[in-house]
């Protein structure tokens, strides 16, 4: 009898389809809700996507997982409730909610909670991602999030916890190069079933739609960085089994589900991976392919949430990384980005792993550090410069100022109306910052932007920042701190910004936590809520973390 591993899993879901993601022990064929698929195979491990089509819109419909017609979801022993599919109508005053964050690291859910960098590891505090879980647990179906986006880090490839650090040891000495990481596509999918197994979020994960898009944690730290950092890497004799296996296990366990039906039946590789009987040498030539050859593969998408648009853009893979010609996205993708973020919506939503606008300070200094990198002051001047670009993380859309601006501009003509109807507002979401906050954009006088335009930062939902490096953020919102990254910004002959930007509350906040956009018709909200112990009041036990909003702000 075959075993269900990992999932269900909830993917894309649209007006009259969804898509269910599993793993499998063996070969064998799926079942959900009498829509079948056989699972195709990659090295040792199994997979299946269950298209069901013909769904009626805006019906909430149970569903059930039978392997060989054996049925193994929903688990008989679950406290929770039946996994749902709940169908988007189209409707231009819909409700919809869209969860965000990102940066999650796998720990134990059980005291302590707390994590130092000179201690063993046993946690990183409360798990918001869990903690929401558990508060749709106690609500009604009709409350609970109609998408959760996760914005990067779903993995922590280079910090691997305990366990995987064990599974590693079974297979290679760790105190060589490139030491306890998950190295390959085996060490990766280790890394996932962590993650994704855990009974709470497993359920989370089985009922709400998802949406993902990797950052440089899912395959390396500062993956990408510059061309200095990339050709560092390659020269090593682990970097490209480790970017295959990153590549590979991105696209087994996040891409895949992230298309809809239609744009699964255009991926020549999903077709391909079914008339293998081991796709493994199939997807690893792709994943090489896709590292080195970035036309190979387009990672961003879109999906359309009733009358708002989301679009998802891959901040890593497609970077222009030659000194001079540095851009976020390579010009193919770029293209896509701007077909797609359009007008004639309520709501244009655009994801980002990495922050669009920074605090200010901080967007000078990176705009400062890229220009000088490039040679504005001397070779000497851009070694220095280099360093400090990867010591300090210096990787954001600053960096790239080039990709900055163009995707201001984009963002000024959709509101304009230039672009289709002008939307209600246009959102940029991000992470990756380990800390959370939402600012207002205002675009230069007679820009003619009729929509409301903000960023909204949601990050971690597991991993904070220690209590120096938040000294060190809450620094750069200074005025002093700015003054002095604009005059050398300024030096290095950067212009200023084409758009100004303030944060809107008190923030930022440090908590692991989770945001929401809570959408209906034209209006819009954001909230942002941290993850806290359970009050202990008899209805959830001392596992059961809570949350509680820290801002709460209407964006349109």
């Amino acid at each position: 009898m075959s075993e269900l591993i990992l999932g269900p899993l909830l993917r894309y879901v649209g007006e009259g389809c969804a898509v269910i993601w599993v793993e499998t022990d063996t070969a064998c064929e799926v079942t959900v809700n009498g829509f079948a698929q056989r699972t195709f195979h990659i090295e040792g491990h199994h997979f299946a996507l269950v298209r069901m089509t013909g769904l009626e819109p805006g019906s909430v419909v149970e569903y059930t997982v039978a392997l060989d017609g054996d049925r193994v979801w929903p688990q008989a022993d679950s406290r929770f409730p039946p996994s749902v599919i709940r169908l988007f109508d189209g409707a231009s005053d819909e409700r919809i909610e869209v969860a965000f964050g990102s940066c999650r690291v796998a720990a134990p859910n059980e005291p302590p909670y707390t994590f130092s960098k000179d201690d063993d590891d046993r946690g990183r505090e409360l798990d918001a991602l869990r903690a929401l879980a558990l508060r749709m647990h106690h609500e009604p179906v009709e409350r609970w999030p109609d998408l959760l986006l996760l914005l990067g880090d779903q993995v922590y490839a280079d910090e691997v916890s305990p366990e995987a650090r064990e599974f590693v040891e079974t297979r290679r000495d760790i105190e060589r190069e490139p030491g306890p990481i998950a190295l390959d596509f085996e060490e990766y999918t280790r890394l996932y079933r962590e993650s994704w197994t855990e009974p709470v979020v497993r359920w989370l994960l089985s009922t709400v739609p998802s949406a993902m898009i990797f950052d440089d944690h899912d395959v390396h730290d500062d993956w990408n960085t510059s061309s200095a950092w990339l050709e560092r890497a390659r020269a090593t004799d682990w970097w490209e089994e480790h970017i295959i296996g990153g590549l590979m296990s991105y696209w087994v366990y996040q891409h895949l589900g992230n298309l809809s039906p239609a744009e699964q039946d255009e991926d020549d590789i999903f077709q391909r991976v079914y008339d293998e009987d081991n796709a493994s040498e199939l997807l690893r030539d792709f994943a090489y392919r896709a590292d080195r050859q970035q036309a190979t593969a387009r990672w961003s998408y879109h999906r359309d949430l009733g009358s708002t648009r989301l679009v998802v853009i891959d901040t890593r893979c497609s970077r222009v990384l030659k000194e001079g010609s540095r851009a976020m996205l390579d010009d193919r993708e770029m293209r896509w980005i701007e077909e797609h973020a359009t007008g004639g919506f309520d709501h244009l939503l655009l994801a980002s792993s990495v922050p669009w606008l920074l605090g200010p300070a901080m967007h000078h200094l990176e705009a400062w550090n890229e220009a000088v990198c490039g040679g504005a002051w001397g070779r000497l001047a851009a070694r220095g410069a280099e360093w400090i670009r990867q010591a300090l993380d210096l990787e954001h859309w600053a960096a790239f100022n080039a990709s900055f601006e163009h995707l201001c501009e984009l963002q000024r003509a959709v509101g304009a109306g230039e672009r289709g109807a002008a939307p209600a507002t246009i959102v940029t979401l991000s992470g990756d910052v380990h800390h959370a906050y939402v600012s207002n954009v205002a675009f230069k006088a007679g820009s003619g932007v009729k929509s409301g335009v903000y960023q909204a930062v949601c990050s971690p939902m597991r991993n904070p920042l220690d209590h120096n490096e938040r000294r060190v953020i809450r620094a750069m919102t200074s005025k002093p701190l700015l003054a002095a990254t604009r005059a050398l910004s300024h030096s290095a002959g950067v212009e200023e910004p084409s758009v100004r930007w303030r944060m809107v509350g008190d923030g930022p906040w440090f908590d692991n936590q989770v945001a929401s956009l809570h959408i209906a018709g034209r209006r819009m909200e954001c909230t942002i809520e941290k993850a806290l112990d359970s009050p202990g009041d008899g209805e959830r036990g001392v596992d059961e973390p809570r949350l509680e909003p820290v801002m709460h702000h209407r964006l349109a």
